[in-house]
């Protein structure tokens, strides 16, 4: 049984409560120091801030350099120069990928993270091989997150021979989501590239997941192609945007419209917390119902030196881009690396649609919960503090960065 017993924790900065998990769900919250239960492991809160795990949705965990020696970063920007770049050194990083992609889902567990949807490369070069690391990674933490792994044709879908059969084994081999990418960018044939990918959506019972980079009518085009398949497929609740670049560079009324489309057929949006005229428009999002989660991307690898497995650090991430300042609004930014994430997951889950929600830790929730230190959890976003304890299910997977 996945029982345990909280005391003295803050669900999101409130009164010091004792929290009763029964069966891997929240079962009480009552105010603190009341009697503990018998023969249930006690978990002694500290007095820290209790609030959702963490929800990694859009994490390559197939090109990670985590743990290795520091390499100069030379990638050369762009993403089909940089998809050759890393396809010329991933297989160079010295321990087998297996264990780098093992280790590096160890650290986002470790800082919090226990909801993971993962890429895992597929291309005429590496085939199945990316996929089969992070399958491995993925088993070798099983019982500390739920993963989701996604086969994402990172060189396209047509560029090169051979792809689309190279995805269909990967949906039987191990990958539960099919991923798409710039269908007019990368592939230039974009009807035909989302006809692939819906159709092994809809052929294997998957969800989809498209990296969308391409910016303003680009990629309003390729978007209104999705929504259109997402419809005529009755996939409502099942796609996700990711990056969705082109939402930041729409203005209103457009914006307004092409949101009440997606929230319509119930598309999601993953972001990265990008910088600069990249960065979307996070209230505008939830606040037209929108289901909005949060990533880390590629972690120091053969793209980019940055990453460092902790999803809080891009929660702060998330909340400066968007230019937060008021302690609601980073509590928003906190609330979408956590819960909002974990309804990108499970559509089924209550959304985050007014920037005061602050879901996930009430009576019936699931027990996937993350002890912060902090005043408020505005503070913890600044401080970033690492005495933090992880539970997945009702069980301690984690603390103070190591596992459990």
């Amino acid at each position: 049984m996945n029982d345990l017993y909280l005391t003295g924790v803050r669900p999101w900065g409130g009164p010091l409560s004792d929290v009763a998990i029964r069966d891997g769900r929240i079962a009480a919250v009552t105010a603190a120091g009341g009697p503990a239960p018998e023969g249930v492991p006690l978990l002694a809160g500290e007095g820290r801030l209790l609030v959702p795990s963490f929800s990694d949705v859009h994490v390559h965990l197939d090109s990670t350099r985590l743990g290795l020696p520091w390499r100069p970063n030379d990638s050369p920007g762009g993403v089909w120069a940089n998809m050759l770049h890393d396809r010329a050194h991933w297989r160079d990083g010295g321990p087998p990928m297996a264990e780098r992609s093992t280790h590096m889902l160890g650290l986002l567990i470790a800082h919090g993270v226990t909801r993971v949807r993962g890429y895992a490369q597929v291309d005429a070069d590496c085939k199945l091989e990316r996929l089969e690391a992070v399958v491995a990674a993925r088993e070798a933490h099983a019982g500390r997150a739920d993963v989701e792994i996604i086969a994402f044709p990172q060189a396209g879908l047509l560029r090169e021979p051979g792809v689309p059969a190279l995805m269909e084994a990967a949906l039987r081999e191990g990958a539960g989501v099919m991923g798409g990418i710039d269908p007019c960018g990368v592939d230039g044939d974009p009807v035909r590239h989302l006809d692939i990918v819906f159709e092994l959506a809809d052929r294997y019972g998957v969800p989809v997941d498209v990296h969308l980079h391409e910016p303003g009518e680009l990629g309003l085009f390729s978007l209104g192609l999705i929504i259109e398949r997402t419809r005529a497929l009755d996939l409502r609740g099942r796609v996700t945007i990711s990056h969705a670049f082109t939402l930041a560079h729409t203005p209103s009324p457009r914006l307004d419209e092409v949101l009440a489309e997606m929230a319509e057929m119930d598309i999601s949006v993953a972001t990265v917390a990008p910088p600069g005229r990249n960065t979307l428009p996070l209230t505008r999002l939830t606040e037209a119902g929108l289901r909005v989660g949060l990533g880390d991307d590629g972690q120091r690898d053969y793209w980019s030196p940055y990453g460092n497995a902790d999803l809080l650090d891009r929660t702060w991430q998330l909340a400066f881009t968007n230019g937060f300042r008021n302690d609601h609004l980073v509590e928003h930014a906190l609330a979408v690396g956590t819960w909002g994430g974990a309804t990108v997951l499970d559509p089924s889950l209550p959304r985050l649609r007014d920037v005061r929600d602050r879901p996930g830790v009430a009576v019936g929730d699931p027990a996937d919960l993350v002890l912060l230190d902090g005043e408020a959890p505005a503070a913890a976003v600044q401080d970033r503090l690492p005495h933090r304890t992880v539970v997945h299910a009702g069980r301690v997977v984690a603390h103070d960065l190591a596992l459990v």
